[in-house]
């Protein structure tokens, strides 16, 4: 992290919020599903699909927890109404799984039954490294019951390896592969770009020989063609494997990505969060934070 990325997350705080907005707005489809929505026609309309975020995480109260399980359950059913191609992500710490893991577990398996029972599919975001084990174990015992629902795995962290391969002997094979954005400890995670880059193409030869269904999550050229070849190579199916991107981020690689016959999934957070969504990650990925600030100061974005 360089001196200006330490200034600018240490000074995130005192930045308007109307400011910290108007950059959110980007990346953030907004506050309401209405918005949420609109977004995700957008994409269908442009060949894309869509996953859903309603924005939570680090729930202190039980009925934070279930009031954010029942806002997830209504996005669902609202999914299934419109018609809309989207499936959901879900964040464990926003169900309780700081509080009490069963307590968790028993709120993601009720969104889990929802969703099959509307056909639809839940992703399991992985969290800091704090949350690695029990989210594993949660993803365990929903693929018990469920076929319904994936977990994503960082190529950040070293363990990831013996993770994917203990979930490919379980037959709990759906996986979102990211690089990951949590700051990490070396002794646990890799720190240098050319090691995750590493990682990430290791793991995802590992997903795909063992006929994983991997959501392929990059903006990262490099690691989109390499992806590409493996596809290839393997004979992968074009319904057997996705590529995944940010809302804001590349618009115009992910247009390019689709032209090239692959399908492609936008995650689209939106809700009230928004502004503490927007300070942890500047604050989990600093250079992002950078990235903002010289925003402030380039055409392209004041536009």
């Amino acid at each position: 992290m360089n001196f200006l990325n330490k200034l600018v997350v240490a000074t995130l705080p005192a930045v308007p919020k109307p400011l910290v907005r108007y950059f959110a707005n980007r990346y953030i489809a907004g506050e309401e599903v209405t918005d949420a929505f609109r977004i995700v026609r957008q994409l269908n309309s442009n060949g894309m699909m869509a996953t859903l975020d309603v924005l939570g995480e680090d729930i202190h109260e039980r009925e934070e927890a279930i009031a954010a399980r029942d806002k997830i359950i209504e996005v669902l059913k609202s999914i299934a109404h419109e018609h809309i191609d989207s499936n959901v992500s879900i964040k464990l710490t926003q169900l309780g799984l700081k509080l009490d893991k069963n307590f968790c577990l028993e709120n993601a398996r009720l969104i889990v039954s929802t969703a099959k029972m509307l056909q639809n599919f839940v992703r399991i975001d992985m969290e800091d490294s704090s949350c690695t084990g029990d989210t594993i174990w949660i993803y365990r015992e929903l693929g018990k019951e469920f076929n319904n629902v994936g977990i994503v795995l960082q190529a950040r962290l070293r363990r990831t390896e013996e993770d994917a391969k203990l979930l490919i002997r379980d037959g709990r094979k759906n996986f979102r592969l990211c690089k990951g954005i949590y700051v990490e400890p070396e002794t646990i995670a890799f720190i240098k770009k050319e090691e995750v880059n590493r990682n990430f193409i290791r793991l995802l030869r590992l997903m795909l020989q063992n006929k994983a269904y991997v959501g392929i999550a990059t903006h990262d050229d490099a690691l989109i063609n390499t992806a590409y070849r493996m596809i290839e190579e393997m004979k992968i199916g074009k319904t057997d494997y996705e590529f995944q991107m940010l809302l804001g981020v590349r618009s115009e690689l992910r247009s390019k990505v689709v032209r090239d016959g692959h399908r492609l999934r936008v995650y689209v957070p939106f809700g009230k969060h928004w502004y503490q969504y927007s300070l942890r990650r500047f604050k989990e990925n600093p250079q992002i934070a950078g990235y903002v600030f010289k925003a402030l100061f380039t055409k392209n974005h004041m536009s």
